[in-house]
């Protein structure tokens, strides 16, 4: 998890006092169904994760069982033990399909406002403070969609890259609501979308950023992205309509 820096602090931020073991259940399934967390990785040991989400001891440990019976982690005992990584969770289509059914018009459009103004804040500061080298990092990460031949691949390659700009940022402010907003929006967003077509179109925009940064186009970034959201955020409204009111009438 060292590799991903101020990302894992984002994972383990503290909860809400009133959320229990089920949020935390569900921060750690999407940290890893987005590849924030990868399959052999430690977690922190019980009583860091108990103040690192700041919730009492028995919720965490209520939280790590629920993912041990779902094969998700496992505990090993001895020198070399602690609870590691071992699965991946999965989630069918459809409920990706019925949480964007559940979502309205106006929740989309502001969904899609905060991510451009996000990603153009990251974009921005990251023009600022980022070093020559960091755009071959980024490049290289851009191009990790090139080898996505999944629609987990796809959204885990999309992420990262999000995500790299915002570390690029050098803001935790910045970073938690970016990873914020793929929690709720990136596994929905590749649920409608084409493994094929929307992977060039998302690997093109990304290397158009990434150029852009290169030459400190801050608005070249600024248009390229705002397009791009524009285009899956399109994307969802037509596909929550083709759900809502299909073709012959039967929802």
């Amino acid at each position: 998890m060292n590799e991903f820096g101020g990302i894992q602090s984002q994972v383990f931020r503290p909860l809400p006092d009133l959320l229990r073991s089920g949020a935390i259940v569900e921060r750690l399934t999407t940290a890893i169904s987005l590849g924030l967390l990868r399959h052999g990785d430690q977690l922190p040991v019980e009583n860091q994760l108990t103040a690192m989400f700041g919730v009492a001891t028995a919720t965490v440990r209520d939280a790590l069982q629920t993912l041990r019976d779902s094969g998700i982690i496992e505990t090993r005992r001895g020198r070399s033990g602690g609870t590691f990584i071992i699965g991946t969770p999965h989630t069918a289509p459809e409920v990706f399909h019925q949480r964007l059914c559940a979502m309205s018009m106006a929740d989309l459009r502001d969904l899609a406002d905060e991510h451009v103004s996000t990603s153009m804040a990251a974009i921005s500061l990251a023009a600022e403070r980022a070093l020559p080298q960091d755009y071959d990092r980024l490049e290289h990460i851009a191009e990790m969609m090139s080898e996505a031949t999944t629609t987990t691949a796809c959204l885990r390659a999309d992420s990262r890259f999000q995500i790299e700009i915002a570390v690029f940022a050098q803001s935790e402010r910045l970073m938690a609501t970016q990873m914020r907003l793929l929690t709720e929006s990136v596994e929905i967003m590749w649920s409608v979308l084409d493994v094929e077509t929307d992977r060039e179109r998302t690997l093109a925009d990304h290397l158009r950023i990434v150029e852009a940064l290169r030459r400190h186009d801050v608005d070249a970034a600024h248009a390229t992205i705002r397009d791009h959201v524009s285009s899956d955020f399109y994307r969802l409204v037509a596909a929550r309509l083709d759900m809502l009111y299909p073709v012959g009438g039967q929802a």
